[in-house]
C-alpha cells in the first residue's frame, strides 16, 4: 500500500472518530479540568499530564521534517516554526504555569497523546513529504492564503495566550476555588481561550491549504465547541451574578 493511500485512510478514518466525539460530547462532558472523575481511571498531576499528552505534538513533527526525503524550503521551515510556535509552548512551558495541581484522569491524557499522535502524522507528512513538490516553494509565502492564515494563526494565538493568562492569575497565591474571569474577550464570551484555538487552526489551515489543516480545524471545533457551551451553562448554575450578555464562545452570537 503506498503511503498516501495508507495517509488517507488515517485521516478520514480519525475525522469519522471526531465526528462520534462530538456526538458523545453533547451528552457528557468531557472529564478533565472542573469535570475530572475517578470513574475515567487513575488520577495524575495536570503539568505531568499536560507534558505527555501536547509533547508529540511538538517532538513528532521536528522528527518528520528531519526524516523527509525532500530538500527543506524556506516554506516548510517557517512552517515548521509557527508550529512550534503554538506546541512546544504548549507542551513545554504552558503547564509550569499553571496554579494548583488539580488531578487529570490518565485516561483522557492518554487519548489526548493518541490524537497528537495521529494529527502530528496528518500534518508532518503532508507538509514535508506528501504534498505536491511545487506546493511548499518559496513562492508559497507570497500567496495571499499563507500570508492570511498566518495572521490568523497568531491572532488565535495571541487570543488564546491572552485568555490563559487571565485563567493562571486569577486566584491568588494559596487560593482555592472558581472565579468569575473578567478582562479581554471575557468580557464578551466564556471561553475565549477555546475561540482562539479555533482562529489559530483556522488560520493553519488556510496557511497550508491542505486536507490535513481541516482535519484539525475540525476536530478542534469537534473537541471544543461542546466544552465551551458546557463551561458557559456551569458559569451561569455556579455564579447567579453572571454576566448576563455574555455568550459562549461567538461575542454577540452564542
Amino acid at each position: 500500500m503506498e503511503e498516501l493511500t495508507l495517509y488517507y485512510i488515517v485521516l478520514f478514518s480519525f475525522l469519522a472518530l471526531g465526528a462520534g466525539v462530538f456526538i458523545a460530547l453533547q451528552f457528557m462532558a468531557a472529564p478533565y479540568g472542573r469535570y475530572a472523575s475517578r470513574k475515567w481511571g487513575p488520577l495524575i498531576n495536570n503539568r505531568l499530564g499536560w507534558v505527555i499528552q501536547e509533547a508529540p505534538a511538538s517532538v513528532m513533527m521536528f522528527f518528520y521534517f528531519l526524516i523527509s526525503d525532500r530538500p527543506s524550503t524556506i516554506t516548510t521551515v517557517l512552517i515548521l516554526a509557527v508550529w512550534q510556535a503554538h506546541y512546544f509552548h504548549r507542551a513545554f512551558i504552558y503547564p509550569f504555569s499553571l496554579k494548583g495541581s488539580n488531578p487529570v484522569p490518565l485516561t483522557t491524557v492518554l487519548l489526548a497523546f493518541l490524537f497528537n499522535m495521529v494529527n502530528s502524522y496528518v500534518q508532518g507528512r503532508w507538509i514535508f513529504s506528501l504534498a505536491p513538490d511545487s506546493m511548499y516553494t518559496a513562492a508559497w509565502l507570497a500567496d495571499p492564503r499563507f500570508i492570511i492564515g498566518v495572521l490568523l494563526f497568531f491572532t488565535g494565538y495571541a487570543v488564546n495566550k491572552h485568555s490563559d493568562h487571565v485563567l493562571a492569575t486569577l486566584r491568588a497565591p494559596g487560593e482555592k476555588g472558581y472565579k468569575i474571569p473578567r478582562g479581554g474577550l471575557y468580557e464578551y464570551v466564556s471561553c475565549p481561550n477555546y475561540l482562539g484555538e479555533m482562529i489559530t487552526w483556522l488560520g493553519w489551515a488556510i496557511a497550508t491549504w491542505s486536507i490535513g489543516g481541516v482535519f484539525f480545524l475540525l476536530w478542534t471545533i469537534f473537541n471544543l465547541g461542546p466544552r465551551a457551551f458546557q463551561h458557559h451553562q456551569w458559569y451561569k448554575k455556579t455564579f447567579p451574578d453572571y454576566p448576563a450578555g455574555r455568550k459562549a464562545l461567538i461575542p454577540f452570537v452564542a
